[in-house]
């Protein structure tokens, strides 16, 4: 069609700037394939669009505050002149170039998007507690923010989908290390990269490690995938453990010990005990301390989320043979943080199931109420439900008597 039109007088026609506007209408029509007839109208032309318009058309096409031009009246002109026997449509290829439809266009990029997100979807497959995130994906718009091509999302959510499914790491590596060897690069999951975004969200969603900001914040969620920022942040808070000459000496006197991860990776406890209880307040273990001293059983206290050095430190005990039991707040909150340590390290509950909670409710004046959103217990299913019914929060300082009678 380009070729039937006469480039030197079309362009001496319709290649005025002062028609660029009116060109422009009539290709994007063509690219949404409408019919280039009725009128178009551009508001608050200028002079120069006016006077244009005005030579295209061999009169004023009006004086009001909008320029308005009847594609049909075009089409015919440029028939009947002999400058694009083929009409307009020939005219604006000849003078754009080629029209690409726009429907097939977005098809076909629609594919293109739906086919990025196949690396996640499959990485969802292998581990079933990803699908919720990769659904919040393709609804929040995170991955479009962040790749703005399908392309380019693609190659995102595949490098995403690699590093989450090395995860969580074990025993924990530093993070450029674990970026070196993985991902062709120590600098690529560093603060504020498109894919340390991404892969950071996906981590969240595979530790259940909760929401949050700052350094520090970003520091330990890595952390609970075992990828380290460092090995001296990262700590846990322990009690009559044994098995390395500091432990040994703390123990004697039965006061509380605090290991650094590079402890733990460098010197692990050297023994194991038969059975080690958990706890999720740091009030619980120094109570402890201060009640049977030396005497008491052996405690690790995870001060909230499971640390690295706490992960750490639990991993090698249950690996050496040594029973883990756990406790936490009755809470949303301390659930989370119960079935996140589940996730990682085999446990079996201490006075942390249903019927405890019951019986703490009944026994206890009443608390402060439940908030939040509910989360699961697997470890005993009715004890979500028996925290929805009651609604009431029992912190572990409230059932601290109960417990020390286990420590003693």
């Amino acid at each position: 069609m380009a070729g039937t039109a006469d480039d030197v007088r079309l362009r001496r026609l319709l290649g005025d700037p002062g028609l660029d506007w009116l060109v422009d209408r009539a290709r994007r029509r063509l690219e949404r394939e409408q019919p280039l007839t009725g009128g178009v109208s551009l508001s608050a032309p200028t002079v120069e669009q006016r006077e244009a318009a005005e030579r295209l058309l061999g009169r004023a096409p009006g004086s009001g505050r909008s320029l308005s031009v009847r594609l049909d009246a075009v089409d015919d002109l440029l028939r009947r002149s002999g400058i694009s026997p083929a009409g307009l449509a020939a005219a604006v290829v000849a003078l754009t170039g080629p029209v690409r439809l726009l429907g097939p266009a977005r098809a076909e990029e629609q594919r293109a998007w739906q086919e990025a997100y196949l690396p996640v979807e499959a990485l969802a497959e292998e581990v079933p507690v990803l699908q919720g995130w990769v659904d919040r994906l393709r609804s929040d718009g995170l991955v479009r923010r962040l790749a703005p091509t399908p392309a380019a999302a693609a190659d995102l959510l595949g490098r995403a989908a690699t590093a989450l499914r090395a995860l969580p790491a074990e025993p924990p590596v530093s993070l450029p290390t674990f970026s070196s060897q993985l991902l062709g690069s120590a600098h690529a999951l560093d603060d504020g990269t498109p894919l340390c975004t991404l892969t950071l969200s996906g981590v969240r969603a595979l530790t259940g490690f909760p929401d949050g900001s700052g350094a520090q914040w970003r520091r330990e969620a890595w952390a609970s995938a075992g990828l380290l920022r460092d090995e001296l942040s990262s700590t846990v808070l322990t009690l009559n453990l044994r098995g390395a000459p500091a432990l040994d000496r703390m123990a004697e006197e039965g006061e509380p010990a605090v290991l650094t991860l590079r402890q733990l990776i460098r010197h692990p406890p050297a023994s194991a005990p038969p059975a080690v209880r958990i706890c999720e307040n740091p009030t619980v273990l120094a109570a402890a301390a201060d009640t049977y001293g030396a005497a008491s059983a052996p405690l690790v206290c995870l001060q909230g989320q499971p640390s690295a050095a706490a992960l750490t430190l639990l991993h090698h005990l249950h690996t050496h043979g040594t029973g883990l039991r756990y406790h936490g707040d009755f809470d949303w909150g301390g659930l989370r943080i119960a079935a996140a340590l589940l996730r990682r390290v085999p446990w079996s509950p201490w006075r942390y199931t249903a019927a405890h909670y019951r019986a703490a409710v009944c026994a206890l004046p009443a608390g402060p109420p439940l908030t939040g959103a509910r989360a699961d217990a697997p470890w005993d299913p009715d004890l979500a439900g028996a925290l929805a019914d009651s609604g009431v929060r029992v912190e572990e300082e409230a059932v601290l008597d109960d417990l020390l009678s286990d420590l003693g």
